[in-house]
């Protein structure tokens, strides 16, 4: 067995896309006392991890924090690999409104689109 080390670097990107950053900056000004978005991987469905956004109130010891155009996207350390180099969107799908991922990590995706795998 062996384990990976990962240190994390300037090379670790994220990036929003404009329709995330308006997104998200209209919700923080409605959540008094969030700092930013959290992005959380956790295990679950058929393809192993899935994305989970949740607003931060205060930062953990483990978070990256990403400034993107005044927005502050907080990942944990042990997330990173599985993220470097996401793209976040907030799209229109006809009445519904949600989050995607461009995750260049991503190596398959269930059906359904709520799990991804990566290698």
């Amino acid at each position: 067995m062996t384990a990976e080390v990962f240190t994390p670097d300037a090379s670790i990107t994220v990036t929003m896309t404009p329709s995330a950053v308006r997104h998200v900056r209209r919700q923080l000004d409605r959540t008094p006392g969030a700092l930013g978005i959290r992005l959380a991987i956790k295990k679950s469905g058929c393809s192993g991890f899935k994305y989970e956004t949740q607003w931060v109130q205060a930062a953990e010891a483990d978070d990256r924090v990403f400034h993107i155009d005044g927005v502050d996207v907080y990942i944990r350390e042990p997330h990173l690999p599985m993220v470097n180099g996401i793209e976040i969107d907030f799209v229109t799908e006809g009445v519904n409104q949600l989050f995607r991922f461009r995750n260049p990590n991503a190596t398959a995706e269930c059906g359904c689109g709520e799990s991804f795998t990566v290698a």
